[in-house]
């Protein structure tokens, strides 16, 4: 570790904080419908939607209505996806003739793009065509990436009204996120990543001759484009099979700090916005010391990791960090930081390969997403995530002090408890039962590329990937196989909609409630003491089911490792 790795990581945490309540403040203005600097350009737009669409704005949902409009917004999203998918090859810009993708993966690929997901079983140079590209992937990634925000705030409005049985308009705050805020950030992050030196075209992909003489078929496109959206949204999925690695995704040390900056932007605006929506900024800002204390614990650990290196490699004198898989241009520092932000958000966007990461390098991202991704976590599932925690975590206060839990002038009672425990043990139900079914699938253990504890590591990071709706693997698993495909869109889907259900329950519930006023009997909600009380609960919840599954995967290769054994790669 080195003083300059740790000044890049301050430097981050530092702009961070800094840009959270500028957008903080500006989103809760478009989401109040309230006049801003892009009013006179959007607006005669967004009324032309509504017109089009049949949208009263002024007319209010009950969070059930709510709830059943996203989902059949997704169904349509999902057949759309997939029918492009499969008729690609007769659709125009597709300069390579880019074959009708095999339905297994056309599936799966559909339910990850709109989950937020972005799990690629594929190579999208060789796969996907521009028009698949850009109708597609982009577009998902702005629809995905909008509606996880516009049910986080659904759910603060749920804490923020009272006494009320709606929580918004799904048609309208989808168009006001969409219109205001993503894609006007995206227009001058995409136009900055092109003057980084990301391709944006829509020209046929290049020959050139190295100066070895060797023949490279380069690929190109609309790459600035999809990159802006992937990275603010929290989307991850590469326009290139190597990711954020590959140069055109990555062209530089300052579009790489950039990117990493966009992926928490929106994430911790949201803990501004919800301060500023339930009256009291303090609230928010303790939200995000929450996310705060977390993530720091996980980029020192990660950074620390993979800087100390493998110990039978130290033993053997080959010391200086665990470069294996990591890109030079970044070094361990940038790697590191990439990798946490990225898992602790749901942006499955890497620069380093997670494959050869150290064993305790490995297991931060895989705790990050397994959490359920709540370290500011995708723009809005993130918050909405880490607001179930403090529900519970309301609840324990409430149980040691005596009283009915309160949470800003909201009593907690069973109903709210009960919803938020079914929305955070549907998560692990997912990836820990799918890991134990691959497990005694032979053709699903032959598909992992090393053996061992690490080989375990492959198909647990899958699952917890895909469940928690991050889209980053470990490259080392040959994934695109009928039953991952078909097992892991379940994972998705469930991941994502079966977690947002109760959620909006708990908005609705809310919503109907009273305002209980503050008493001197009332646990304050936006001190450090409450900020220990959710880390810990969050810790102990996360323990208590993770383990085992740790213990079986990058655990026990650590402890190998200090032990001189080795397994022999398949």
């Amino acid at each position: 570790m080195t003083a300059i790795g740790w000044a890049q990581i301050i430097l981050y945490c530092a702009i961070v904080i800094a840009i959270t309540p500028v957008l903080g403040a500006y989103m809760t203005r478009v989401f109040n419908g309230e006049r801003t600097w892009l009013s006179p350009i959007m607006r005669p737009v967004e009324i032309a939607i509504y017109k089009i669409a049949g949208v009263d704005e002024r007319q209010e949902q009950h969070a059930l209505i709510y709830t059943v409009g996203m989902l059949l917004f997704h169904v349509g999203g999902l057949l759309i996806l997939y029918v492009l998918m499969r008729v690609q090859y007769y659709l125009p810009f597709n300069p390579e003739g880019q074959t009708a993708v095999e339905q297994g993966l056309s599936f799966n690929t559909a339910m990850s793009f709109i989950t937020n997901t972005n799990w690629q079983n594929y190579a999208g140079e060789n796969t996907m065509s521009y028009l698949v590209q850009m109708l597609g992937l982009t577009h998902q990634n702005y629809l995905s990436a909008a509606t996880g925000i516009a049910l986080a705030l659904a759910l603060i409005r749920g804490f923020a009204r009272h006494s009320v049985r709606t929580v918004g308009n799904f048609w309208v705050d989808m168009t006001r996120i969409t219109l205001y805020v993503l894609i006007p950030l995206c227009v001058v992050i995409a136009l900055f990543y092109v003057w980084q030196g990301m391709p944006q075209t829509l020209g046929p992909y290049v020959d050139a001759t190295t100066l070895e003489g060797i023949k490279q078929h380069i690929a190109l496109g609309p790459v600035a484009s999809q990159e802006a959206i992937k990275m603010l949204g929290t989307n991850g999925g590469g326009f290139f099979n190597a990711n954020s690695a590959h140069p055109f995704e990555n062209p530089t040390a300052l579009a790489n700090f950039v990117q990493i900056i966009t992926i928490f932007a929106l994430g911790a605006a949201l803990t501004n916005v919800f301060g500023r929506m339930v009256g009291n900024q303090r609230q928010g800002w303790a939200v995000f010391a929450v996310m705060g204390v977390l993530f720091l614990a996980g980029v020192i650990t990660c950074y620390a990791a993979e800087a100390h290196g493998n110990d039978l490699l130290n033993a053997l004198g080959l010391t200086g960090g665990n470069m294996e898989g990591k890109e030079t241009r970044f070094g361990i520092v940038g790697s590191a930081l990439f990798t946490v932000v990225t898992t602790a958000a749901s942006c499955g966007a890497v620069n380093a390969m997670l494959d050869s990461l150290t064993a305790i390098g490995g297991m931060v991202p895989l705790i990050n997403i397994q959490l359920g991704e709540i370290i500011v976590g995708g723009v809005g599932s993130g918050m909405y995530g880490m607001l179930l925690f403090v529900i519970i975590s309301i609840f324990v206060a409430g149980l040691m002090v005596g009283r009915t839990p309160e949470y800003v002038g909201k009593k907690i009672e069973a109903k709210e408890v009960k919803m938020a425990m079914l929305a955070i043990l549907v998560l692990p139900l997912m990836y820990l039962g799918w890991t134990a079914v691959a497990m005694m699938v032979p053709s699903a253990v032959s598909a992992m590329g090393n053996p061992g504890p690490h080989g375990f590591t492959e198909v647990l990071y899958a699952y917890v990937s895909q469940d928690g709706n991050n889209g980053s693997a470990f490259a080392g698993l040959s994934a695109n196989t009928m039953f991952y495909n078909l097992s892991g869109a379940i994972a998705m889907g469930v991941g994502r909609f079966w977690m947002i259900i109760p959620t909006m329950a708990i908005a609705g519930s809310l919503a109907a409630k009273k305002l209980v006023p503050a008493s001197a009997g009332t646990f304050p909600t936006d001190r450090a003491l409450f900020v220990g009380l959710v880390v810990g609960v969050i810790v102990i919840v996360g323990g208590l089911t993770f383990f085992p599954a740790l213990a079986l995967g990058p655990i026990v290769e650590q402890l190998a490792i200090h032990a001189g054994t080795v397994f022999a790669s398949n």
